[in-house]
């Protein structure tokens, strides 16, 4: 998001060009164009345009070369002071234009045109779609970026007509009640009478017809969001270094949007701070934006993901027995990189001589975690390459690090398979994170329980120590649950896990992973809980790791998934075989 300040002259003086908001937007874009990109588009809100002109702005692109296509067609029309730009990153499956941001909505009225975007997935919007109709609305689909937009517009409009009874009483005429509405429509108003009802994680940003200008940050702090603010400028990006490379500021220049706060622009240029909703009590700022999502040029992000690296030293060492002098130590690219680095100081620290090398090579830039079912294992098996020669066959350990271990598909079909081609002794593959066991409902969107390779575990685990009873039982309480309010249920799922310690489970994990050709001995070391919270102080939320869930749409979804896991299957017993 950027909102320039000055008179659209000041920047053709000041910068040269006339253009130099476009441009910035552009280069902010790039800098957060990190990989799989699926989509992307910018909008734009002229400020002074008479009627009969056009005054706002969008243009959206799907494929990875949609930054660059849209650009390469946006002329002075874009060069707005508002400019909006959004990256789309599939996944949840459903792909296409419609479902690149920014959304618009369009009105005769300039006030009541709105555009959004944002990073959100809003975990009650069964419950938002059903309120909106049970009050007499027709929402046509029931995506959460639709309903958002139309129950935001929906308030837009009234506050609009709210401030033309105002104008009218007043007795301004014409364009005077226009101009009136213009100048005083309160978009505070409107977030605190749309946004209260939105469970989930969210960074919702938004531009009107006449000129204002906002973002808004969840009460839960789960999303990220970071702006700068000058006498030319107001900028904001999910992204810290974003800000910093393209402005050339330091980390003290950029602060992070507090939970339940939005910024605002005024189309007068007046900016204010607003608390929407009241912040949680306990902060829950996402963990995996620490470990996977942001890239790892952060200031704070680079020292978290070295630090989580180190902090495996302990268990690496104890999974070679000790022997790191006949360990080749690497990493999967490329979101381990950094955590290679911490683990590779830290075995310095204590002394060692460490053999490092390239070993894996991802030839292909593709997601394989969101495409499905066979064509994933087919692809997965093709994303990685190695380097020969450099360990020793039947001597050596090769140890590698990856940034978590989700569903085990690339694992399985690809990344074991090839560095068992290099005949190691023992072939251990660290995680950086913790075992993922639950879903998550506020950023990617993976709602089946059994995509995760340490719930696949739990269940095995179960089935062949005769606990059906347990499953039945959670299964049971999990339905019970589901049949009360959202914000009274609690998570049963949870005790699915309780009978196995960290150890038995990765055990069932190698059992599950270990393709039958593989060589080598197999092992698995994750990161401990402790461990990411000492690294990643500021980011307590786990839900991916312990079932913390910090809204009650969370609890309520993940209820819901043990139910369907369950209910897809015959009966319990098939459940077991289709596990073993």
């Amino acid at each position: 998001m950027i909102r320039l300040l000055k008179p659209a002259g000041y920047y053709q003086e000041k910068y040269g060009s006339s253009q130099w908001g476009l441009e910035k937007l552009y280069l902010m874009m790039e800098k957060q164009h990190n990989r799989g990109q699926e989509g992307a588009g910018i909008a734009s809100v002229h400020l002074n345009a008479e009627p009969g002109e056009e005054y706002m702005f969008r243009h959206k692109a799907t494929g990875n070369d949609a930054i660059s296509e849209i650009f390469s067609k946006a002329g002075d029309e874009f060069a707005g002071e508002l400019l909006m730009g959004h990256l789309r990153y599939s996944t949840t499956g459903k792909k296409g234009l419609t479902y690149v941001h920014p959304f618009l909505r369009r009105n005769n009225w300039r006030a009541k045109n709105l555009c959004i975007c944002g990073n959100f997935n809003i975990t009650n919007i069964d419950e938002v779609f059903n309120t909106l109709a049970e009050q007499g609305q027709y929402p046509r689909t029931g995506s959460d970026s639709y309903i958002m937009l139309e129950e935001m517009g929906h308030r837009l409009d009234r506050e609009v007509e709210r401030n033309f009874s105002i104008a009218h009483l007043s007795g301004y005429e014409g364009r005077q009640i226009t101009e009136y509405i213009d100048s005083h429509v309160d978009i505070a108003k409107v977030l605190k009478t749309s946004m209260p009802m939105f469970d989930g994680g969210y960074v919702v940003c938004g531009l009107t017809g006449s000129g204002e200008f906002f973002a808004m940050r969840d009460p839960w702090g789960i999303r990220p969001a970071f702006y700068y603010q000058s006498e030319d400028v107001v900028a904001l990006a999910s992204e810290r270094p974003v800000l910093q490379t393209t402005f050339d500021l330091s980390d003290d220049d950029i602060h992070e949007l507090e939970p339940g706060c939005a910024l605002i622009v005024r189309r007068s240029g007046e900016i204010s701070f607003r608390q929407i909703i009241p912040a949680a009590r306990q902060r829950s700022a996402c963990s995996f934006e620490r470990i996977y999502f942001s890239r790892g040029n952060d200031t704070d992000i680079y020292r978290e993901r070295k630090r989580l690296g180190e902090q495996l030293v302990p268990a690496i060492e104890a999974a070679v027995d000790g022997d790191i002098a006949n360990t080749v130590f690497s990493y999967i690219p490329n979101t381990a990189e950094v955590a290679y680095y911490g683990l590779l100081q830290g075995l310095m620290r204590r002394g060692y001589d460490v053999r490092f090398e390239k070993i894996a090579w991802k030839d292909i830039k593709m997601r394989t975690f969101i495409t499905q079912g066979q064509q994933r294992r087919d692809l997965a098996a093709h994303v990685y390459d190695v380097t020969y020669g450099v360990v020793r066959p039947g001597e050596d350990n090769l140890v590698v690090i990856d940034d978590s271990i989700v569903r085990g598909t690339t694992l399985k079909e690809s990344i074991i398979k090839i560095l068992d081609r290099l005949h190691p002794k023992k072939i251990v593959v660290v995680s950086s994170a913790p075992q993922i066991r639950y879903p998550d409902f506020y950023g990617i969107d993976m709602p089946d329980l059994d995509e995760f390779i340490a719930f696949r575990a739990c269940i095995a685990l179960l089935c062949e120590s005769g606990r059906l009873g347990l499953i039945e039982e959670v299964y049971q309480d999990c339905r019970l649950q589901l049949s009360k309010p959202a914000a009274e249920q609690t998570l049963p799922v949870k005790r699915l896990y309780e009978p196995f310690t960290d150890e038995q489970l990765n055990s069932k994990m190698v059992e599950l992973l270990r393709p039958e050709s593989a060589g080598a001995h197999v092992e698995l070391v994750f990161q401990t809980i402790e461990g990411l919270h000492n690294a990643c102080p500021g980011h307590s939320g786990d839900w991916y790791f312990t079932g913390n869930y910090p809204t009650p749409g969370g609890i309520r979804l993940c209820n819901a998934a043990l139910v369907r896991y369950i209910e897809k299957n015959v009966s319990l017993l098939s459940v077991c075989k289709d596990t073993l």
